[in-house]
């Protein structure tokens, strides 16, 4: 005679509750949203790291191209004056 005459009141004070599963159904859950959280920050410094590296290739081919036009330069007076 296992059985629970429910006379009045919550059904939650007669079912059975398992905390063990709740809290690890919990923990999924936190986990699911760090994770999403970690992706999300992942993203963003990739594509800083993205822009990062344009605005460093832009500045090489800069200086390259300041030191070509020096030579060019250089050059062109050479011929000039000789």
């Amino acid at each position: 005679m296992s059985e629970h005459k429910q006379i009045g009141g919550s059904r939650y004070l007669y079912a059975p509750f398992d905390a063990a599963n709740a809290r690890i159904e919990a923990n999924e859950r936190v986990m699911e949203e760090r994770w999403a959280a970690l992706t999300f920050r992942l993203q963003g410094i990739e594509t800083s790291l993205m822009r990062l590296e344009k605005r460093l290739w832009i500045a090489v081919f800069g200086v390259v191209s300041v030191i070509l036009a020096q030579g060019v330069n250089h050059l062109l007076n050479l011929n000039i004056s000789g």
